[in-house]
């Protein structure tokens, strides 16, 4: 396998810059700069030479062993002066050398992936710790790329192993006497892997809200001061503000981290029968996007609401407090109460994300439900009889080898480029 470079930190100038190297000819290569080599795992302040002998910086330098690297695979790193000018002199000194070749985007994770220290999920989840915006995201990565799902997934698999190896004992002994009855635990553990997918299943829908941040809608009849409110949450003028009635005539969406939760503010256009077309349009994508957001934040100033179905989880405010000097109204034009919808929105999403699993994605919902399907199959089958054992061992099989898809043990390469198109050369 080719051995692969590629500057790991974020381009640009910086204080620090980490050129990574692995493969087999990982130390070779920074031999050829002119480092004597330092023991693994020992830093090292070396200068680094170009190919005439040249001082290209003074950098430490950092060995790791097969097997004991990110990677898996023998590994160098050289923590360079962070100047544009430096890494692009020792890229280029790296690129000469015949056994080298610039990394491609994710192929470090890829190769810890293939030398099997890091599973399919805990992958994604490196991909998620990159991205996270908020601190809700990142406990969420993090504790997935910690194992915590790859380990689940993995006492599943050793379950319903057994239960298919208990299987296929009758089956291989279908004309012996058979010491006991299997069905028993055979049943008791695809109902125990059964219960704990269906548990991680309902609350998939939050981990992954959570993942991709919440949407929140603020709804109400013209010139309620919702737009005002969108700036004073978002701590800027994002929405034009206007005393005349119907100026946001689209919706606005502002992203921002809530309480280290990721949430969208959306202002929607004012409430309202009209006869203006483009008012019209404007009120339609209000209740839509209202419709489809997670939670939503209904305000009036006069007591009363556009004629929406409402639900439990909606939020309520009174506005203007300002003008109407009522104490329970907020009022976004001067601060007054806008702490408590801080507070409400924190709280209501908090409820949703306090325990919101570690299924985050769509592919993994995806093949836990198909795993769901085939071990109800196997539960029928077992419960005919013995002549069907046979068919409910083959179910049980195939729901071992979702699990193992959705780990990554086997037939990922349709999703491999998907997962590693968002990765960085340094990743």
């Amino acid at each position: 396998m080719d051995t692969i470079f590629a500057l790991a930190t974020g381009e640009g100038k910086s204080g620090l810059a980490v050129v990574r190297i692995s493969g087999t000819s990982a130390w070779s290569a920074v031999t050829a700069l002119g480092v004597d080599l330092p023991a693994p795992r020992k830093t090292a302040l070396r200068k680094i030479l170009d190919s005439e002998g040249g001082v290209l910086d003074e950098a430490l330098v950092l060995l790791f062993e097969d097997g004991k690297s990110f990677t898996g695979e023998r590994v160098a790193e050289l923590h360079l002066h962070g100047s544009i000018a430096i890494v692009r002199a020792v890229l280029a000194e790296l690129g000469k050398l015949p056994e080298l070749r610039l990394a491609e985007p994710g192929e470090f994770t890829r190769r810890a992936l293939e030398n099997g220290r890091l599973d399919l999920v805990q992958v994604e989840a490196l991909s998620d710790l990159i991205e996270s915006e908020t601190e809700g995201q990142r406990r969420q990565a993090l504790r997935v790329f910690e194992g915590a799902f790859g380990e689940k997934v993995g006492q599943w698999r050793v379950n319903l192993i057994r239960a298919a190896s208990l299987l296929e004992a009758v089956i291989d002994f279908a004309d012996e006497e058979v010491p006991e009855d299997v069905s028993d635990e055979v049943s008791d553990l695809i109902g125990r892997v059964s219960k704990e997918i269906g548990e991680e299943l309902e609350k998939s829908g939050a981990a992954e809200r959570l993942r991709l941040g919440f949407d929140v809608a603020i709804i109400g009849a013209p010139n309620v001061g919702k737009s005002t409110l969108l700036n004073a949450l978002a701590g800027r003028d994002a929405a034009i503000t206007s005393h005349i009635a119907g100026t946001t005539r689209d919706v606005i969406e502002v992203r921002m981290d809530l309480g280290g939760l990721p949430v969208t503010l959306i202002d929607t256009a004012g409430v309202r029968e009209t006869e203006d077309e483009v008012e019209a349009l404007g009120v339609a994508r209000a209740l839509e996007r209202g419709d489809r957001a997670d939670l939503r934040i209904f305000l009036s100033d006069t007591g009363t609401f556009p004629d929406v179905p409402r639900r439990d989880s909606d939020l309520v405010f009174a506005t203007k407090g300002d003008l109407s000097k009522d104490p329970t109204a907020i009022s976004a034009l001067n601060g007054h109460g806008v702490d408590r919808v801080v507070t409400a929105i924190q709280d209501r999403l908090k409820e949703r994300s306090t325990d919101g699993g570690l299924v985050t994605r769509e592919r993994h919902r995806m093949a836990l439900e198909r795993a769901t399907v085939l071990l109800e199959n196997s539960a029928r089958f077992l419960n005919i009889g013995t002549d069907q054992y046979d068919l409910a061992a083959e179910e049980l099989r195939s729901a071992i080898r979702e699990l193992e898809i959705l780990i990554g043990q086997v037939d990922v390469e349709a999703v491999l480029d998907e997962v590693f198109a968002n990765f960085c050369l340094g990743k």
